[in-house]
């Protein structure tokens, strides 16, 4: 009996320790409280979520050299600066992601799909050039929102917002997939913004050349 409960109470401080500091910890990655605070054009298109992270990262770079990796995003595109290889295995690239601007995915606007494998993709739901990117949409009883925000410091450097808000059904299978997606959406988002912010310094520092891309 003894070990059954020192097994259950070490569960429960697993459960207590995931929940609190490193869940907030996940959902707050690199935000500042004004940025966490701040209201993004996105916000409205899931204005009651049940799940809401912001991720932030100060790039080394003006604007103009992060914009326009993020409007290549996608399969057959600019790819999506993650973990290439579990993109890659997941089916959602067939190749790595791009070390170079691609002129001809530099047109994104409203209504288009921004491709992620051979399936669905992300809707274009609200672009301001230069400024911020919304994409959303609504599958299985969610509804969801993905931003990406793109805010100048000065003329030098560039803070980079991740938005992501969902409403989530209030069943067993939905908080069991949020169980899984959380903590893989984190780590794939994270992994993507410290690229792209790779890749906007090498394009401020070399603008001719691909982005050197570190290891």
């Amino acid at each position: 009996m003894v070990p059954i409960l020192i097994g259950l109470f070490l569960i429960l401080d697993i459960v207590l320790i995931y929940r609190i500091p490193v869940r907030r910890w996940m959902r707050q990655w690199g935000a500042t409280r004004a940025e966490l605070r701040r209201e993004l054009r996105g916000d409205r298109e899931v204005p009651s979520p049940d799940y809401d992270t912001t991720l932030a990262i100060t790039v080394r770079a003006p604007a103009d050299c992060v914009w326009p990796w993020l409007v290549q995003l996608g399969y057959r595109r600019g790819g999506l600066y993650s973990y290439d290889w579990l993109d890659r295995l997941f089916g959602y690239l067939d190749a790595p992601s791009a070390d170079r601007v691609l002129p001809e995915f530099q047109h994104l606007k409203v209504n288009d799909v921004i491709p992620i494998g051979r399936g669905s993709g992300f809707p274009v739901t609200l672009i301001e050039p230069g400024r911020t990117l919304v994409m959303s949409g609504a599958a299985n009883g969610m509804h969801w929102m993905w931003e990406l925000a793109v805010r100048p410091i000065d003329g030098t450097s560039t803070r980079l917002i991740s938005r992501n808000r969902a409403e989530v059904p209030r069943t067993i299978a939905a908080k069991l997939f949020m169980i899984v997606l959380e903590p893989a959406a984190f780590i794939m988002t994270r992994k993507m913004l410290l690229n792209v912010r790779r890749r906007a310094e090498s394009l401020a520092a070399h603008p001719q050349e691909p982005a050197r891309i570190a290891a």
